[in-house]
């Protein structure tokens, strides 16, 4: 087994079982890419088995912290179990669920999310794809299913030093699945799709607007970055007259629009527009619209701490728009997904926005994604979806 050798002092976050290690911490010892190695502290300590990723600025990512446990498949497997049986007892209202979170599930770099009947895996890390072919037939064994797609294209591979990998892993079916989510349900594209196919951390906050707009009587909505349309199958499901969709997508629009077809509304109450967000929110302001209920849920704008401000400008600015927009009374569903942002600098961006706006809002509740995408104790980085549900007065 190789060893790696950290620098005297680098060992404080493998003390504390957080799974990364940089490469400004690593002293000695060099591996293959995403080989197991042994992680020692300058002194000789034993701290961890990783995975060795020798192009990323996170060198090691930790398997284990138990010195005599063996990083094999049946490891794999065992990880696997524990993360499914979690999900298990959550009893989430969908057959669309995060079945591993990485990090967080103790499997760094490894995502898989299931839709109904298919598993859709994402090998980020060197690591995972190292042990990509023990991790896919402990998927298939544990999960009872058979089909098993790969969406390895996301950015974070090429940071890895990984060229991206899509397409069927274990048999082999229908890339258009159709997923129930609380009442309603959805037709994911696990091929194209963004993500794995569809945003299953949003699934309680669709139902949240939902209820929100019907206890108001919200009636007129506006979903921006409406993607396949979720939240405005949430928001017509929760009563409103009127929903205006917007997104820079016409295949997603059109999604949208089946969405609302299919789940039974009236199309009539229902409009798409293929527009830029900002273009559109300034448009209507000079036109003189309000809405009663404004979602905001843009794409990651700060995917690292280091594009933060270049992102902060960009949150204040639409949510400042949306704020002038909204009706006294009505209620704002606003979110960031980027990791750069942290949910303190985010709730003062939108304070930022509503004093530009010359607007105040009560905070309704704190929005996160759902429990099947969990942050641990030991990886608070797991937590990247914040947001806010306010109420202008």
């Amino acid at each position: 087994m190789k060893r790696i050798a950290l620098r005297e002092g680098r060992e404080r976050s493998l003390l504390r079982h957080h799974p990364w290690v940089f490469e400004s911490s690593v002293r000695s010892g060099r591996a293959d890419a995403g080989e197991t190695v042994r992680v020692e502290a300058a002194d000789g300590r034993f701290l961890a088995w990783a995975a060795y990723s020798p192009a990323s600025s996170i060198r090691l990512r930790a398997w284990s912290f138990d010195e005599a446990e063996r990083i094999d498949a049946a490891f794999f497997e065992r990880r696997i179990a524990r993360a499914v049986a979690l999900r298990e007892r959550l009893l989430v209202p969908s057959d669309g669920v995060r079945l591993i979170h990485g990090e967080a599930d103790g499997l760094p770099g490894l995502i898989v999310d299931r839709y109904a009947g298919t598993l859709v895996a994402q090998f980020l890390s060197a690591g995972a794809e190292r042990w990509k072919t023990a991790i896919a037939d402990a998927l298939c064994r544990v999960s009872g299913l058979s089909l098993l797609y790969e969406r390895s294209d996301a950015s974070a591979r090429g940071a890895e030093g990984l060229a991206p990998r899509t397409g069927w892993l274990r048999g082999e079916g229908a890339t258009e699945v159709r997923i129930r989510e609380n009442d309603w349900h959805f037709d994911v594209d696990i091929a194209h799709g963004h993500k794995t196919g569809f945003y299953l951390d949003q699934r309680d906050n669709r139902r949240r607007f939902a209820e929100t707009v019907r206890h108001f009587g919200l009636q007129r909505v506006l979903n921006c970055y409406c993607y396949t349309g979720g939240f405005s199958v949430a928001a017509l499901a929760g009563g409103a007259a009127q929903v205006l969709s917007i997104d820079s997508s016409a295949p997603a629009l059109a999604r949208a629009e089946a969405h609302v077809r299919s789940n039974g509304f009236d199309a009539s109450r229902h409009t798409t527009l293929d527009a830029d967000v900002n273009a559109s929110l300034r448009a209507r302001i000079d036109a003189g619209a309000s809405f009663d209920a404004i979602v905001l849920d843009p794409p990651k704008f700060a995917p690292t701490v280091a594009h933060a401000e270049r992102a902060a400008r960009a949150y204040k600015d639409i949510n400042r728009l949306a704020l002038m927009l909204l009706a006294p009374g009505g209620v704002l569903f606003t979110f960031s997904c980027s990791g750069g942002i942290g949910a303190e600098l985010f709730h003062k961006i939108v304070a930022g926005a509503g004093i530009d706006a010359g607007v105040d809002a009560a905070i309704l509740q704190r929005l996160e994604e759902g429990p099947d995408h969990p942050a641990t104790l030991r990886f608070p980085e797991g937590q990247y979806l914040k947001g806010l549900a306010l109420l202008k007065q």
